[in-house]
């Protein structure tokens, strides 16, 4: 599932490749993605597409009287090719371009592509509430001291609760919790003030190592190359049975709720 690191590049590169393009014909295959009536998706044919920016987990691409926003949900492909170039058998939207190039997008499970006009951007319910994206400049550590301020219950809950801070789900949750010595089931009440500075500080690094490297190794950019994110970054996720990088105690898996946490039990102790 992409998440912050991959969908900011992917809105880069979109950007990048995408601004001031044709639209010249819409393909759609699957309507239950949709917002709205494919038949109201043919209202982009002549427009040119603007910029494309990421928030959270979701990409914005801005065009005239109109946003397409796309979401894709447990995992997918955005790729940017030539018109007769090979693309995936199943893909949920098609848009062309007059320079014979397209955009193609492909869900492995479910996602989202939503037609919103500018009037009703505020309104749309998917995306309206989004906490502020976790690289924003606006996530400072004193706005994410205020958000945790008078919250209770577990702090990993917190982090991936898109309502609070936009972009981080399970793979980049793990790390960051570890960097800050902080176990994932810790009540939010329990945190003194610098566990929360160093908790802030270690989501923007991890993050932030992300995008500089395309982002995770299993996911792919607009160009069908994958990330460079692996596990030789990782410090504890998806590291079961093998020694903490700071006082070698083997790294365990445990559930935390719906999710799975991978931690040192030596070093965050709840």
């Amino acid at each position: 599932m992409p998440e912050l690191p991959e969908i900011t590049n992917l809105a880069r590169q979109m950007s990048k490749e995408l601004k001031g393009k044709r639209i010249s014909d819409v393909t759609l295959t699957q309507p239950k993605c949709l917002n709205v009536p494919a038949k109201r998706f043919r209202r982009l044919v002549g427009k040119r597409v603007r910029e494309t920016k990421g928030r959270g987990k979701w990409l914005f691409t801005s065009l005239p009287r109109d946003y397409l926003l796309l979401n894709f949900g447990m995992g997918g492909d955005l790729l940017y090719h030539e018109n007769e170039a090979s693309i995936p058998k199943k893909y949920q939207l098609q848009l062309s371009f007059k320079d014979d190039t397209a955009l193609t997008a492909s869900f492995f499970w479910f996602g989202y592509i939503h037609l919103v006009s500018d009037k009703d951007l505020l309104k749309h319910k998917m995306t309206s509430k989004l906490g502020v994206p976790a690289l924003d400049i606006e996530f400072t550590a004193k706005r994410f001291a205020s958000l945790l301020s008078g919250r209770r219950g577990a702090i990993k809950s917190f982090l991936l609760d898109q309502g609070n801070i936009a972009g981080i789900g399970n793979v980049y949750v793990q790390d960051p919790l570890f960097k800050a010595r902080i176990h994932p089931l810790r009540l939010i009440q329990t945190l003194s003030e610098s566990e929360i500075r160093n908790l802030h500080r270690s989501i923007r690094d991890v993050l932030s190592q992300s995008v500089r490297l395309g982002g995770l190794r299993y996911e792919r950019d607009l160009y069908g190359r994958n990330g460079n994110y692996g596990p030789e970054q990782c410090l504890v996720a998806y590291k079961t049975g093998k020694p903490c990088p700071v006082c070698r105690t083997k790294i365990e898996k445990i559930r935390t709720g719906s999710t799975a946490s991978y931690i040192c039990p030596k070093c965050q102790k709840i």
